[in-house]
């Protein structure tokens, strides 16, 4: 057993570079796990800085100068945060609100609802089973409430520390834009002078996180607008709240739509039934979601990331459950560099880079 163990590390973790690479990886994950907070508005910067790139590379290709392509993509920037926290964040806020008003009227009229399945199904649904999911939801509603009661309260106190990160986050990736690499080259300058793992890793990582997060927040944002000017013009109710969590939906792939369908089917039914409107409501939305998965999608990811469905279901429950709403976010990128590290990890067995460069060296 020991002799296989040995085998295996040999064949594994021969190369230098490869230990370097891992324990960087190792590094790095337990960083964000123990220091998330801490080093939260840095990672938020470069994040921000990495997506602002894209723009300012794509000005400098149309021959505007470096500087003058910093100042639009940070101005462009400022006038879209602006934008987000004056009046998007406002309206969806408000109706926030007048729906958690209108909760005990939809549950009156859900009661009713549930307490006639018994009638209709009597085979599948009892009086007793009614009123334990009666009862059931009644106290969820409750704890809602207060959740939101107390989430507005605590916030107050936050409110600083959220001003300071709104302020610090954009300064930093300017000055990373502005930096222009001088910060990562002197990183890199700490690595071995040859490592052409890392090199590999690092170019595939770099197509495919750009075409990803880009893209991601362009999805984002057409599918939460297309969403909110179709249901204002069918007259939805809630419908730049509703528009919001369509548009955050497309972050988890296949969970997030599906979930998301739940309370704009809810919505519409509250307020139409059965009538026509719901039915078009219901069909406007399949259309939407239909046209991001068949034509926006594949738009905006020409370099799609090449992982099969189960690998990202398993990736967004892992990262998920590490880092919340962020690890959900990245799933599928931290999935993409695992298996770019799997593809290009050297080993020793035959027919691998490694174990012909080890053969050459013997003779």
């Amino acid at each position: 057993m020991l002799d296989i163990f040995k085998k295996w590390i040999d064949d594994y973790f021969a190369d230098e570079e490869a230990l370097i690479l891992l324990l960087l990886l190792i590094v790095g994950f337990t960083v964000v796990l123990t220091m998330g907070d801490v080093v939260g508005p840095v990672i938020a910067g470069l994040i921000l800085a990495f997506l602002l790139q894209g723009m300012i590379s794509r000005l400098t290709r149309w021959k505007v100068p470096r500087p003058v392509a910093l100042v639009i993509t940070i101005l462009f920037f400022m006038g879209a945060a602006l934008a987000t926290l004056l009046v998007v964040l406002p309206l969806a806020w408000g109706q926030l609100k007048i729906l958690f008003g209108e909760l005990p009227k939809m549950l009156t009229k859900g009661q009713e609802l549930l307490m006639l399945l018994p009638e209709q199904y009597p085979a599948f649904f009892s009086e007793t089973q009614v009123q334990e999911i009666i009862a059931l939801a009644s106290a969820r509603a409750g704890e809602l409430g207060q959740w939101v009661v107390s989430l507005s309260l605590s916030t107050i106190p936050n409110i600083l520390s959220l001003m300071l990160y709104l302020i610090l986050v954009p300064i930093l990736a300017f000055f990373v834009l502005a930096d222009e690499g001088q910060f990562f080259r002197t990183l890199a300058g700490m690595l071995p002078t040859e490592r052409p793992l890392m090199t590999t890793v690092w170019k595939e990582m770099n197509v495919q996180i750009a075409n990803y997060i880009r893209g991601k927040v362009v999805e984002i944002v057409v599918v939460g607008a297309v969403t909110y000017v179709a249901f204002v013009a069918l007259g939805l109710q809630y419908a730049a709240l509703l528009a919001i969590l369509v548009g955050l939906s497309v972050v988890v792939p296949y969970i997030g739509a599906t979930v998301v369908t739940i309370p704009v089917a809810l919505i519409a039914y509250f307020q139409w039934g059965t009538e026509s409107q719901f039915v078009y409501t219901m069909i406007v939305y399949i259309i939407i979601q239909a046209l991001d998965g068949n034509v926006l999608v594949p738009l905006l990811f020409s370099e799609a990331v090449n992982l099969s469905p189960i690998v990202i279901m398993i990736a967004v429950i892992t990262f998920g459950g590490l880092w919340g709403i962020w690890g959900v976010f990245f799933a599928i990128p931290l999935a993409t560099l695992v298996k770019a590290v799997y593809n290009a990890w050297p080993t020793r067995r035959a027919g691998s880079p490694v174990a012909a460069k080890a053969g050459q060296e013997v003779s």
